[in-house]
């Protein structure tokens, strides 16, 4: 049965490039549609995935079975990707620093080898901004401070996405399709505004979509998001997916520790010496609490 790989969906329908055949600007795509057994299975196939597929007389496939993945990328759904670079603008939209944590877990949850921050329109920057990225730079994620107007940290991705299948995901409005543009003019992404009554972008990707890069690399632009869903995370793992938490955690006298209320906390004693930052520590309260909620209501 032939193989191949999903380079978007859209509407129901999955695009499948045959293996053998490169991914190319235009690429010569089979349209595909899930067999019932599979389509019964919420996210069965996703952006990224590798297939097999039946061919049909109309031309047309369906696609029998999903091959294993190698990662799971939950919002934006993608599959098999090497990196995430999760993007924000410093400024319209102002960042939203709980969505930003919110995001950085589920990549960390997700099991994404690499996990970087993109912070764009940095020609709008004030010294507020730079004392607000310090916390992520301590917790040993990679930083970039990127300008697609100016051109600036166009090089350093460019760099950072060779050999390598990425996904670029942020809120709507972040300029996550005018950096792709700057990296790679011959992708012409469509761009939008940021709405002058609700100072946020509007959704201009419509769907995941792999993308070939001038220089090496696959990238995926994917749609804008406004909330991370993390209810179903694991109350008592939730403390591992920030990585600066994950040294003081052994440090607690209690092995069920929730690092919240108990006395003797590891990860408690590390935020009173100034080495875990209130903002990242009220980040983790906040989703605890969500997932606390989540189990009270079942």
């Amino acid at each position: 049965m032939p193989t191949g790989q999903v380079i978007k969906t859209y509407n129901g329908f999955y695009y499948v490039l045959e293996d053998g055949r490169e991914l190319t600007q235009n690429p010569e795509l089979l349209s595909c549609r899930l067999r019932g057994r599979i389509k019964r299975i919420k996210g069965s196939v996703v952006t990224g995935d590798k297939v097999e597929y039946e061919l049909l007389g109309d031309g047309t496939g369906v696609i029998e079975k999903r091959l294993p993945r190698k990662t799971l990328l939950l919002r934006p759904s993608v599959a098999n990707i090497d990196q995430v670079i999760i993007t924000f603008a410093v400024k319209e939209p102002d960042i939203n620093s709980l969505l930003l944590n919110r995001f950085l877990v589920l990549a960390e949850w997700s099991d994404i080898p690499e996990i970087v921050i993109c912070f764009n329109k940095t020609d709008l920057m004030t010294e507020a901004t730079e004392n607000f990225v310090k916390p992520y730079v301590d917790a040993g994620y990679k930083v970039i401070f990127a300008s697609a107007h100016e051109k600036k940290g166009i090089e350093e991705i460019k760099d950072l996405l060779k050999g390598k299948v990425t996904a670029f995901a942020g809120p709507s409005g972040v300029g996550k399709s005018s950096l792709l543009n700057a990296i790679d003019s011959n992708l012409s992404l469509t761009t939008g505004v940021i709405s002058e009554k609700i100072k946020r972008g509007k959704h201009t990707t419509r769907a995941a979509c792999l993308l070939p890069v001038t220089g090496g690399g696959i990238v995926v632009d994917t749609p804008g998001f406004s909330a991370a869903e993390l209810e179903h995370l694991d109350k008592n793992l939730l403390a591992m997916y920030f990585p600066e938490f994950r040294p003081h955690i052994e440090k607690c006298y209690y092995n069920t520790c929730t690092h919240s209320h108990e006395p003797d906390c590891g990860i408690k004693n590390a935020l009173s010496e100034g080495i875990i930052s209130q903002e990242r520590y009220d980040a983790y309260l906040n989703i605890l609490q969500s997932i606390l909620e989540r189990k009270k209501a079942y």
